[in-house]
């Protein structure tokens, strides 16, 4: 298997995994999305990325764009956030899927990555 892969270890697939990171999770705002980000018991196991994309934001072509570019950046950079935290990444309504890049996830997600490493190994 691949280095780069991104398996179902890190996934979350049930919908209280889901619930919990809704209900206890710390908010952040990007321009075209929320990601609902909780902090894990265990020190190990990296990032798991859930992904809520719903019918509103168009057919399922459109939906399958955003949830495969949001799913590539996080495959990318998995190694550089080693982080042991649960996070679901929620569309915001105005995002138009067509005009999703990879380049514009990197722009909106590095800075908050980045400030959560800090606050983490700070802590």
């Amino acid at each position: 298997m691949s280095r780069l892969a991104w398996n179902k270890e890190r996934r979350l697939l049930k919908s209280p995994e889901f619930t919990v990171c809704y209900e206890q999770g710390k908010k952040q705002y990007t321009k075209s999305f929320i990601l609902f980000i909780l902090k894990r018991g265990e020190p190990h196991g990296g990032l798991r990325l859930g992904l809520t994309v719903s019918k509103k934001m168009g057919h399922a072509v459109a939906r399958n764009r955003i949830k495969r570019v949001v799913r590539e950046y996080f495959r990318l950079h998995q190694f550089d956030f080693e982080l042991p935290l649960d996070i679901v990444v929620v569309p915001k309504r105005n995002l138009e899927a067509k005009q999703l890049t990879l380049a514009l996830t990197i722009e909106e997600f590095t800075p908050i990555f980045e400030r959560l490493r800090t606050k983490m190994v700070a802590s």
